[in-house]
């Protein structure tokens, strides 16, 4: 096993806010529901099983990168990955997402949450692992793993699916913040592991999604979350690879976000890149952010749009293009394939 060897590409080079010899552009979401090569892959499969098969998880990761030329690939599973592999009885049901059997809401169910062991996922190591070595196909492209943060997975344990209000949720972190705190902290050290797993077999990149920390105010997130995202991010830091943080919602949260210890913020598309910069400081670089709505708009909107997010990006430590969430199921492919040519056309300036 080995810490990721891809040290040079323009995307690891933007988030250590060194300048890259372009900018580097991947996609959230872009290995999946919106190619035609991935929905004939997947006919017939279940979401889950197929991120436990490895040649599967191959493929699929490989499918966006070959197609557009991105600056990396992101590992194709789903944020509930770790949890199905520690135990835990949980579907991704068409239409509505990840649905729990059984909820997480006293201590006796908290029980039967275990820690991850590295045999939990060696179907996910193993597609890791043949991307990203020597006779792998990413080559020199770097491959980003990712897990979902701790409040987001407590959010899916607790409320049983997705939730608009986080009712159960808000309710135990307030009334029973012993018991919410014993949850993250299972929850931190199962994704912080799964980071790690995903590095040594060979990524070279991580990010940590947030998926419904938008729903908190700042001091909620600071109080009952930011603690547990610090963890789980400290459970890679002696692996030297970037570290990216992301959230929807969160453009209140993102000075707090970067209090976590990571080098990059993905911003969502409700907030103007520049004013993220002015909230996170000198010290950190940015991940963003065009609508993806934008993408069904004429190419000159897309052009000016993907335009003014270039330009604001210069002002950060470093700026990685992306979406403000993920890519929409019925995206034109072309849509992002121009994207990819937009930015990599742009010229790359540093800041003094």
């Amino acid at each position: 096993m080995r810490a990721g060897r891809t040290t040079d590409a323009p995307l690891i080079a933007a988030a250590r806010g060194l300048v890259p010899r372009r900018t580097p552009v991947w996609f959230m979401r872009q290995a999946g529901r919106s190619l035609p090569e991935y929905r004939a892959l997947r006919e017939g499969t279940a979401m889950l099983d197929t991120c436990f098969d490895a040649d599967l998880v191959a493929e699929i990761t490989m499918q966006p990168v070959r197609r557009y030329g991105v600056d990396a690939a992101i590992l194709f599973s789903d944020i509930v990955v770790p949890l199905r592999a520690v135990g835990v009885d949980v579907e991704i049901v068409a239409g509505v997402g990840p649905v729990v059997a059984e909820p997480i809401r006293t201590r006796k169910d908290l029980d039967a949450l275990r820690a991850l062991h590295e045999s939990d996922v060696s179907p996910v190591l193993a597609a890791v692992a043949a991307l990203t070595g020597p006779d792998g196909e990413l080559g020199q492209t770097p491959l980003i793993g990712f897990a979902g943060a701790p409040f987001t997975l407590a959010s899916y344990l607790v409320e049983g699916g997705p939730s608009r209000d986080h009712v159960h949720t808000k309710a135990l972190m307030h009334s029973d913040p012993q018991l919410w705190f014993e949850l993250c902290a299972r929850l931190a050290d199962i994704a912080g592991q799964f980071l790690r797993y995903q590095v040594l077999h060979g990524a070279s990149a991580v990010q940590l999604f947030d998926s419904w920390a938008g729903a908190l105010s700042r001091r909620d997130y600071e109080r009952f979350v930011l603690p547990h995202s610090r963890v789980c991010l400290d459970q890679v830091r002696d692996l030297g690879v970037p570290m990216i943080h992301f959230g929807v919602g969160t453009g209140e949260l993102l000075g707090s976000m970067a209090t976590a210890g990571c080098d990059v913020v993905g911003v969502d598309f409700r907030v103007e890149l520049t004013d993220a910069i002015a909230r996170l400081g000198p010290d950190v670089a940015v991940q963003g952010n065009l609508d993806p709505a934008l993408l069904f708009a004429s190419r000159t909107a897309i052009e000016e749009a993907v335009g003014d997010i270039l330009a604001a990006g210069r002002a950060a430590k470093g700026h990685i293009f992306n979406l403000g969430h993920g890519v929409l199921p019925e995206t034109d492919p072309d849509a992002l394939a121009n994207v990819v040519e937009l930015v990599h056309a742009s010229p790359v300036t540093s800041v003094e």
